[in-house]
């Protein structure tokens, strides 16, 4: 079963790459324009995952793909990397192999001159555990005599 934690991930990653989010019964197909800001996702695409928590996921589904959120938030499917594009999919853990990829209709994907798409990242907290490792290892090649 994929949790909502890896649900979110793939839905941001796709929105990264130009889908949307389809929401049924909605005139227009949601595209935040920006999906990640500094440390955390952006408001706007926070806005868009509020409205799929709200719903359940009933309704909402990643442009180009069957699966509605709910499903994907079920426990008969779970949330794998792409063999092709290794970008995160959707696969039945039972049962019939899922459809392919979202990214069968994406001619220039995937693009290795290009950067992946990314969970945010805490700038701080990586620059604090880089610090930490090197006074470590400063510390250990000063104990050391030749």
């Amino acid at each position: 079963m994929a949790s909502t934690h890896q649900v979110k991930q793939y839905l941001a990653f796709w929105l990264q790459l130009g889908k949307g989010l389809v929401v049924k019964n909605s005139p227009e197909i949601q595209r935040p324009e920006s999906v990640i800001q500094g440390d955390r996702y952006s408001p706007e695409f926070e806005a868009c995952w509020q409205r799929v928590t709200q719903s359940g996921g009933k309704n909402c589904y990643l442009e180009g793909t069957d699966q509605t959120l709910e499903q994907l938030l079920s426990s008969e499917w779970d949330v794998a990397a792409c063999a092709r594009c290794e970008m995160p999919v959707p696969i039945l853990t039972l049962g019939v192999r899922s459809p392919g990829c979202p990214c069968e209709d994406m001619p220039l994907w995937p693009n290795t001159e290009l950067p992946m798409p990314r969970t945010p990242v805490d700038s701080q907290a990586q620059l604090h555990r880089i610090r930490d490792r090197l006074a470590h290892l400063t510390s250990k090649d000063s104990g050391t005599s030749c």
